[in-house]
């Protein structure tokens, strides 16, 4: 019997927030009980380049890669990485970009990452809580009300759409 892994891949430009993404969507599915993989790409990240980032997480996963064409989300920051990246997602798999959020309710524009996280929330099975508590301590304090909001804001546009 085949073990379920999820698999998500984050691609971005440098600077939009693409490996804290990662690390708040691996530490919510590791306090979820689960056994979770990551792995980056920072190429040239300073430099305004691709970066992407993958989690991987089940009970139990061998690899942090995601294989090409079996990514079950992908979570893009930058439009022009949606092409580059397509390959990843499985045919059925989910595309997530920055035209689900109208950044005009954005807090804080920086914010698209983490409201793009909580589009992602509303299809995984851990909950709302696990989310915020990871975005508490994943970011400086003073950040936490706006990230909170963008978070929310994402996560209840997905379940606007899906009643």
């Amino acid at each position: 019997m085949p073990v379920e892994v999820t698999n998500i891949v984050v691609a971005g430009i440098g600077g939009q927030g693409v490996l804290k993404g990662t690390d708040i969507l691996a530490e919510v599915a590791l306090r979820a009980g689960f056994d979770v993989k990551k792995s980056e790409i920072k190429g040239m990240s300073q430099r305004g380049g691709s970066v992407t980032g993958e989690v991987r997480f089940g009970p139990e996963v061998y690899s942090p890669m995601v294989p090409t064409g079996e990514a079950d989300f992908l979570l893009v920051l930058e439009p022009t990485q949606v092409a580059p990246n397509r390959h990843l997602l499985r045919p059925e798999g989910v595309l997530m970009t920055p035209a689900e959020i109208n950044a005009d309710e954005l807090p804080n524009k920086k914010a698209i990452n983490v409201a793009l996280l909580g589009v992602l929330s509303a299809h995984l099975p851990m909950n709302e809580q696990l989310w915020l508590a990871s975005l508490r301590e994943g970011f400086d304090l003073s950040f936490f009300e706006a990230n909170k909001q963008a978070f929310l804001l994402g996560r209840n546009l997905r379940a606007k759409a899906n009643p």
